[in-house]
């Protein structure tokens, strides 16, 4: 009796395993038409023309510096052409400061929103994948060698359809 019921259950699991769903999903093909990407890069980039904005005034004057000094250098006694290229380097310096600072902001605010976009995509194939009995949902983005169309199902177009994306 107790072989024949490991024998019926040596015959029965490989069809469970066989009747388990798989499906991939392509999130590179999602990400850009979600309205939260599309006001994230608008957020970017005025971030961004903010940052160019004020860096492009700094170059100006110390353009204008530099050009007055340089006109100006011959007939400056010593003690204030030091304290002047003092300056000028100063200015330089705050101005590579601010530019590697802005580098940093536009990065860190960049992996914010992404993150933020992301989570939302994640908890969608999340609910796509309970609601439609998925064992495992694959990302093909992130470079699955080969994924088999016939025993996975791709579910892109619907994780598309429940963000509300056509």
């Amino acid at each position: 009796m107790l072989k024949k019921l490991i024998l019926a259950l040596m015959l029965i699991l490989p069809m469970g395993v066989c009747a388990q769903k798989f499906g991939h999903v392509n999130s590179a093909a999602i990400i850009p038409l979600m309205p939260e990407y599309t006001t994230a890069q608008t957020e970017i980039q005025s971030l961004q023309k903010q940052y160019e904005d004020e860096i492009k005034r700094m170059q100006d004057e110390l353009t204008k510096k530099s050009e007055e000094y340089e006109a100006q250098k011959a007939t400056l006694p010593a003690a204030i052409q030091e304290r002047r290229e003092k300056e000028l380097q100063e200015l330089y310096s705050r101005m590579q400061q601010y530019y590697q600072e802005g580098q940093q902001h536009l990065q860190k605010a960049t992996e914010d929103k992404m993150a933020t976009i992301s989570d939302k995509l994640k908890k969608t194939i999340q609910e796509v994948c309970v609601a439609g009995g998925y064992v495992y949902i694959l990302d093909t983005t992130s470079g699955v060698p080969y994924i088999s169309e016939t025993l996975s199902t791709d579910i892109t177009e619907t994780v598309k359809s429940k963000l509300g994306i056509k």
